[in-house]
């Protein structure tokens, strides 16, 4: 039977990052039916972290969870015909795919397994920790379609793991675009696990979230998609949970990805039964000629100390310690404070009558935010402000990673395929730049890489060491935003307002893009849309987020969804791995967010009597 002549896909996910729920995967295979069930579990923090494993044992470099996870979970997944995809190979996939293989072997198990590599671009990438290219779904498919029962791949787009098998389930061509935006768009949904399914969720009030189950697609043919869950598991499917999701760490209006360009303002979301959110109307466009390629390096060493401020003059005691660790701060890379004051007014308990001065220091030098510094900050135990104290004892300095990305010619990685057998495929590499990569002019970094075809089977000859190149691809013009639904007025004039938190009304879900975060804020019904459509423009984001006064912040608008996007360049300094803030990842930015206070109509609150 060939692809083609399959119903619907029932694709599952059952990891969202290394370190979810560890019984996920049998859950997902217990509890229902699948034909497929992936896991992801690379962000650009994990690669960091491979990283790390990999320079102390080159035989490292992968998830090991996955690996225990298939000890229990593997004979299951073949009893019911499962087929497992899975980016827990991270920067050594043919290392996870043996080790699979073994497990299987021991475990007596007629199991197949393939491993998509090319990613790796570390021979470039002076330098670097970890330098890989994000390929897409092709791969997959090609090992599917040759018979693979479990495909590890390196580093692949998060929605490659879905597009990639649905691709091989309905036998689509390269220029099925729709369809394979659509499933770009399931896959993204996806890809966090339960944050399909309630897990983060802005209104988690509605719901019963103590243990959401894992997110799986039904997928058709056309690429539209039901998102739903194994029927008696936790949480909940709706548009809102959806909508959230597919605000998450997107950009544009255009999603580029190295399969397809998918139209976010295109889809269109209907309840279609309990726990059941169709998705469709999603257009594609062709992918663009370059690869993103994430980078991480060792930026340097990183210490911090908290001082814990009770009491009276707040202020004084901070400008205090400040001066006192002047002198052992001079010199050094950065040096960063930050007052949080958690203290209250006449405080019933010692805690809330508490501040914390927070110092950050970074160096290249792990002497300088060492034990020198430490010292410093433990001597003044009992010369400085009244009440000092630290949160924690003194601590060894670590060091910390910097992220970056440069984009490649798609030509340029060798996209290739092994099977058990040792067999290489090559995939061939398409996009919209095919005809224009390196054509001067074009903005596209066509002479960092050396070019050249694809890769072919064999032996491929080893590149010689360059750096990467680190221009951006060129930027595809957003599509004209349709306008929004007329505002509703009360007699003619202004609507009557009420001063209340935003998310009283709107909800809203934040995350990390290497050193830019990202806001999406939606709302559920056509007039709310039109207000905040109107309402929270990037001036008025920058007065509600002060920390994003000085940002080139990008606004997005996805009617579709009723929705906002956003895109904060720069909020998170080198990224989440040099921890330069507060919240690295951007995690509840949406939430300080929601709860800042404007003005609302007040007919759009869910309670009029709500003030000030």
């Amino acid at each position: 039977m060939t692809g083609g002549a399959r119903g619907v896909l029932r694709i599952g996910n059952a990891s969202g990052f290394y370190g979810d729920r560890f019984c996920a995967v049998r859950e997902m295979l217990e509890d229902g039916p699948l034909d497929v069930l992936t896991g992801d579990y690379l962000a650009e923090l994990t690669m960091l972290i491979l990283g790390r494993d990999r320079l102390k044992n080159p035989e490292l470099g992968y998830a090991r969870t996955f690996l225990r996870q298939l000890e229990d979970t593997l004979g299951l997944a073949h009893e019911r015909g499962v087929r497992l995809v899975t980016n827990a190979g991270g920067l050594n996939p043919a290392g996870l795919a043996d080790a699979v293989r073994a497990l299987a072997a021991k475990l007596q198990l007629p199991v197949t397994v393939a491993h998509v590599e090319g990613d790796d671009l570390m021979p470039y990438g002076a330098g670097a920790l970890t330098a890989n290219a994000y390929l897409g779904g092709a791969g997959i498919t090609a090992a599917l379609r040759a018979g693979a029962d479990v495909v590890v791949t390196g580093r692949v787009t998060d929605a490659a793991l879905v597009s990639g098998p649905a691709a091989w389930w309905f036998d689509w061509s390269p220029d099925d675009h729709d369809r394979l935006a659509g499933a770009v768009v399931a896959g993204h949904v996806l890809e966090c696990g339960t944050q399909a399914t309630g897990g983060n969720y802005a209104f988690f009030t509605r719901h019963d979230v103590r243990r959401p189950g894992f997110p799986l697609a039904e997928i058709e043919a056309d690429g539209s998609a039901v998102i739903t869950k194994h029927p008696g598991t936790g949480g909940a499917v709706t548009v809102g949970t959806v909508t959230a999701q597919l605000l998450y760490e997107t950009q544009g209006p255009r999603y580029l990805g190295p399969d397809v360009t998918a139209r976010l303002d295109t889809v269109r979301l209907r309840p279609d039964g309990p726990d059941r959110v169709r998705i469709e109307g999603v257009r594609g466009e062709a992918p663009p000629g370059t690869l993103k390629v994430g980078i991480t390096r060792i930026g340097g060493h990183r210490n911090e100390v908290t001082f814990v401020l009770t009491g009276l003059d707040i202020e004084a005691k901070a400008a205090l310690v400040r001066a006192q660790l002047a002198p052992a701060l001079e010199g050094l890379a950065t040096a960063e404070w930050t007052l949080a004051r958690t203290d209250r007014p006449d405080a019933r308990t010692e805690e809330t009558a508490s501040a914390l001065l927070r110092l950050v220091v970074r160096d290249p030098d792990p002497d300088r935010v060492g034990r020198a510094l430490t010292s410093s900050a433990v001597e003044l135990a009992l010369a400085s402000y009244p009440g000092f104290h630290v949160t924690a004892p003194p601590a060894p300095p670590q060091p910390y990673g910097v992220f970056d990305t440069a984009h490649v010619p798609v030509g340029t990685v060798p996209h290739t395929v092994v099977l058990a057998d040792g067999t290489r495929l090559a995939i061939a590499t398409r996009g919209a730049g095919d005809a224009v990569a390196g054509r001067s002019g074009d903005g596209l970094p066509g002479d960092g890489l050396p070019g050249g075809p694809a890769a072919r089977p064999g032996p491929q000859p080893q590149p010689q060491p360059q750096p990467l190149p680190h221009p951006h691809p060129p930027r595809l013009p957003h599509p004209p935003d349709p306008p929004a639904p007329p505002a509703r007025r009360h007699g003619g004039g202004a609507p009557e307002t009420t001063r209340a938190p935003l998310g009283l009304v709107a909800g809203a879900r934040s995350g990390d893009k290497g050193g830019d975060a990202n806001l999406g804020v939606w709302v559920e019904t056509d007039e709310a849309y039109a207000w905040l459509e109107a309402t929270l423009t990037p001036a008025a984001l920058k007065e509600l987020l002060p920390e994003a006064r000085l940002l080139p912040v990008e606004r997005h608008a996805l009617p579709g969804l009723r929705a906002l996007n956003f895109l904060l360049p720069g909020l998170l300094g080198a990224g989440a791995a040099s921890a330069p803030r507060f919240d690295p990842q951007a995690k509840a930015l949406a939430e300080w967010l929601r709860a800042r206070h404007l003005d609302i109509p007040t007919h759009l609150l869910p309670h009029p009597e709500v003030g000030p």
